[in-house]
């Protein structure tokens, strides 16, 4: 028996880290470097004030590790090596930080959601995941909030104007759904997220806001023209 839950465990296991992977294959094939400042501020705004001041610090190393230096959401970093010459100590006499305050800035991230182990650690460290705040469930849930606050879209504006193709209008579709699937409840990112057009356009449908909807790329590419309705009732059974 216990075997028999091991095995399972490992195929869960396995089923998850293929789905990271082709996250991070969609995430590669869509990250596009001039929306750099746009991440950079929602940071700022959304995620830095959650954290301790070594927590933000050893955050924007390992963002510029991975986003800025590769544009993938990995990196590998070790306790020893984020020790020294990533930040002073409080005091400011020392430029080595204690094994027991890094390790702890580490938890706090990993506590928060801005960072995720995602492999076993090497002589080089272990890889982790660096989360974008739409990702962040205390980040994404200010973020709708701040969207349903500050942008009332008028009537002629949320049915005429493109919010398909453009891309400042594409992210005001993920804010308003917290940039989580519709169908399947699947946490996204910008750059992981698409668009399903709730009333298809091969019947008609356009690219307006309210005909839009957040979805995983899975759902998205399965729904195909069926109804949503359909969908929907089919989520509802799978879950």
């Amino acid at each position: 028996m216990d075997e028999r839950i091991n095995r399972i465990q490992e195929l869960l296991a396995e089923v998850a880290r293929d789905l990271e992977m082709n996250d991070s294959r969609q995430f590669a094939h869509n990250f596009d470097a001039l929306e750099i400042p746009s991440i950079v501020s929602s940071v700022i705004r959304y995620l830095q004030p959650l954290l301790t001041p070594y927590e933000a610090t050893i955050y924007w190393y390992m963002f510029d590790r991975s986003i800025l230096q590769t544009g993938q959401q990995f990196c590998r970093v070790s306790t020893r090596g984020l020790m020294s010459g990533v930040i002073n100590s409080a005091s400011g006499q020392s430029g080595t930080l204690s094994i027991r305050t890094t390790r702890e800035a580490l938890k706090g991230l990993g506590k928060k959601g801005a960072i995720v182990e995602s492999g076993e650690p090497n002589r080089e460290g272990t890889l982790y995941r660096v989360l974008l705040p739409e990702e962040i469930a205390a980040c994404a849930s200010e973020m709708t909030a701040m969207e349903a606050m500050s942008s009332v879209l008028a009537p002629n504006v949320a049915k005429e104007a493109d919010f398909y193709n453009v891309i400042e209008n594409r992210l005001r579709v993920f804010d308003r759904d917290g940039y989580k699937c519709r169908y399947c409840g699947k946490q996204l990112t910008r750059f992981t997220a698409t668009l399903d057009h709730l009333h298809p356009v091969s019947e008609g449908g356009d690219n307006s806001f309210d005909n839009l909807a957040t979805a995983c790329l899975h759902c998205n590419s399965r729904r195909g023209a069926r109804p949503i309705m359909d969908v929907l009732a089919s989520s509802d059974n799978d879950g």
